[in-house]
């Protein structure tokens, strides 16, 4: 059962991985510590484990660590007695990426609305036959899924920031 566990996860590891490579424009050990350090969860995981588990060198795992640590997407704790650092996602990250998100649906949206209107005073003042009107039906709706995006992604914002949930 738990080595089933342990390939499912390096399985994920690397699924997330290129997801994360693609999305944060990481170099791929990177994004591969980023997603490793998500599916480990709220427990952490310590330099030597991912050393050992990705199978890099610690100068390359490092860099990368100290790396992430820069652009603040993930952040370490100790524990009492023990002189380990163990790294987890930094919940921040998260929001950042969701405020990201909503920023471009709202240039989008406003970009739609605009050849919206451009098309519709077209419509009726330059367009002479039914057969050159824009069909603006595609604005319409591409408008109205971005409101509801947006407002589901600021909802599940506002459980994260509300309740300080950890992931």
């Amino acid at each position: 059962m738990i080595e089933n566990v342990c390939k499912e996860k390096m399985r994920l590891v690397e699924k997330l991985g290129v997801h994360l490579e693609k999305r944060e424009h990481l170099a791929p050990v990177a994004a591969r510590i980023l997603a490793y350090i998500i599916l480990t969860g709220k427990k952490g995981t310590t330099f030597e484990e991912m050393v050992s588990i990705l199978c890099a060198s610690k100068s390359t795992i490092s860099t990368h660590l100290n790396h992430l640590q820069d652009l603040e997407k993930i952040v370490y704790f100790t524990k009492t007695g023990d002189r380990k650092k163990y790294f987890i996602i930094n919940q921040n990250m998260i929001v950042q990426h969701i405020d990201d998100m909503t920023q471009e649906w709202n240039q989008i949206r406003e970009l739609h609305l605009e050849i919206k209107n451009y098309k519709e005073t077209l419509n009726t003042k330059k367009i002479e036959s039914e057969y050159e009107k824009f069909n603006l039906t595609f604005h319409n709706d591409y408008i109205q899924f971005l409101d509801q995006a947006s407002n589901a992604i600021k909802e599940l914002r506002n459980k994260l920031t509300e309740k300080n949930n950890p992931l």
